[in-house]
């Protein structure tokens, strides 16, 4: 890859995980919703105000329960793979990149959740 070409390829990959990235900050509230059902809402709607994580009683949403290091673990764990994507398989064209980065958060995310709230009993309550 001549010079310019490594520069385009670097500034058009950051741009993708950028998006993939602002996409999953902005919306991973929502994803949360809706894998665990707990009452979590956008951000700009309230976030977890009405969120199972205040009840008492189980279940309670495994990734507001578990504290800000593990819902940012939970945030590092789709924003990797996202870089990844958006990164690493440079024959790819950037809208397939683009497209796989996007993809990302909700597979990735779906996963993360289904483990998490295995792992924590968040069905079984």
């Amino acid at each position: 890859m001549p010079g310019s070409a490594k520069i385009r390829y670097w500034l058009g990959s950051g741009a993708i995980a950028a998006a993939g990235a602002a996409m999953t900050l902005v919306f991973v509230i929502n994803l949360c919703d809706w894998i665990f059902d707990c009452g979590c809402r956008s951000w700009w709607d309230g976030a977890v105000d009405m969120c199972n994580v205040h009840n008492t009683h189980p279940p309670r949403c495994p990734w507001c329960a578990n504290g800000e290091a593990f819902f940012n673990g939970v945030l590092a764990a789709i924003l990797i793979p996202q870089t990844a994507l958006a990164f690493l398989p440079a024959r790819w064209p950037w809208a397939v990149r683009f497209g796989a980065t996007l993809a990302a958060f909700p597979a990735v995310g779906w996963m993360v959740g289904l483990l998490s709230g295995w792992y924590f009993g968040y069905w079984s309550s």
